[in-house]
């Protein structure tokens, strides 16, 4: 199954637009000038080591818990940082191939690796709490709840952990296509149920505690002659906003259901692979080919596209300070306004391919290259101080 997932991706990459045949052969749209009407500085920088993470398209982003900022490395280090200085805490090094985490709660830290082991440490100290060993792959960040320590993994399982041993509780199963793409959405944790897509581009629901199916709903059915064509990921996490689910997949839909059932209220077709923001008023989405789009959240409709980067392999879109913020794989980030999509400012890094969206923390954005090079970022009005 392994060999089947990085082929998949491999085909990916060379033909995600393989729909269009003209696409082929078009390079990455090209930076145009403009003047930008909000200014960005990187407040600081962190390496946690990022090994061939590069190349093999990890899910591996920072998080925010209690003022700290915790990164994992590919290469096996964890650290925790001061979130407005960057500022070392501590750091432990685990030895092991780090591929999917962070995740914080419940005074843990909880990181999984390419060969399936999953590692939780103390939040504050970093010592190591517990090791176990799940079944495939780990390339999205565990939830943490009081209880149960929820792991998606490649070979199409969820698994319920207990938090205070890491033993299992709990495991469910959903079929794995033969050809699929390389990465999986995170779990969701809403009230007493776990919500989480899968490869055949079903989303399900289980209950917390006992990992029982509450509902099964398929989003994106799978159809066309080859395995390319049949492809329909839901790679991303799902949203949960209230009683409503948002989720999207690969050349499938973009949809939402009610989260007591999974009944499916709208959908629209969409292709995506890098996920969703929601806000009050809109679903903002990143399409296959890297133009992004903001959806009316009460029923699917378009409200503006910006086409300014196709091809360039744009992350998932995230909201910070009022601005829509997306990386893409030369090191750039770019922030639009959320109304219209319009641009107002560009940055680049300086250390990589940003293939994980960005995330929000407070007045910062903290960005993690594939490099292994975590920034903060803060964006202010043009002439503030």
């Amino acid at each position: 199954m392994q060999t089947y997932r990085i082929i998949g991706w491999i085909l990916i990459a060379i033909l995600v637009a393989a729909c269009d045949k003209e696409k082929d052969v078009l390079p990455p749209a090209e930076l145009v000038k403009f003047d930008a009407t909000i200014r960005t500085d990187q407040v600081w920088s962190s390496d946690v080591g990022g090994g061939d993470g590069d190349v093999l398209r990890l899910g591996l982003q920072p998080v925010l818990a209690d003022g700290r900022v915790y990164v994992a490395g590919h290469d096996g280090d964890l650290k925790a940082l001061e979130l407005d200085s960057g500022r070392e805490l501590w750091r432990a090094e685990t030895g092991l191939r780090l591929s999917g985490g962070p995740a914080v709660g419940s005074g843990l830290v909880v990181t999984g690796t390419s060969e399936g082991d999953v590692v939780a440490l103390d939040a504050q100290t970093g010592a190591e709490v517990w090791r176990a060993r799940t079944g495939g792959e780990v390339l999205a960040a565990p939830v943490i709840t009081t209880e149960v320590v929820v792991v998606r993994t490649v070979d199409g399982r969820l698994r319920g952990l207990r938090r205070d041993n890491g033993t299992e509780i709990w495991s469910y199963e959903q079929q794995v296509p033969r050809l699929t793409l390389r990465g999986n959405g995170a779990p969701v944790v809403a009230g007493d149920m776990v919500v989480a897509g899968f490869d055949n581009g079903r989303v399900v629901a289980l209950a917390l505690a006992s990992g029982d199916l509450l509902w099964n709903t398929t989003v994106a059915p799978s159809k066309g002659k080859t395995e390319i064509e049949r492809l329909v990921d839901i790679d991303s996490p799902v949203r949960v906003v209230g009683p409503d689910v948002f989720v999207v997949g690969y050349q499938g839909r973009i949809a939402m259901l009610a989260l007591d059932s999974g009944q499916i209220w709208w959908s629209r077709e969409l292709s995506s692979y890098r996920g969703l923001a929601v806000d009050d008023d809109a679903l903002y989405a990143t399409t296959a080919d890297s133009a992004v789009v903001a959806l009316r959240r009460r029923d699917g409709t378009e409200i503006w596209r910006q086409e300014q980067f196709l091809r360039r392999s744009l992350t998932g879109p995230s909201l910070s300070g009022g601005t829509l913020v997306v990386g893409d794989f030369d090191g750039y980030l770019h922030w639009l306004d959320p109304a219209t999509g319009k641009l107002l400012a560009r940055a680049k890094s300086g250390g990589g391919r940003i293939s994980n969206a960005p995330v929000p923390a407070g007045a910062f954005l903290l960005i993690q290259t594939d490099a292994g090079d975590v920034q903060a970022w803060r964006a202010d009005a043009l002439g503030a101080g």
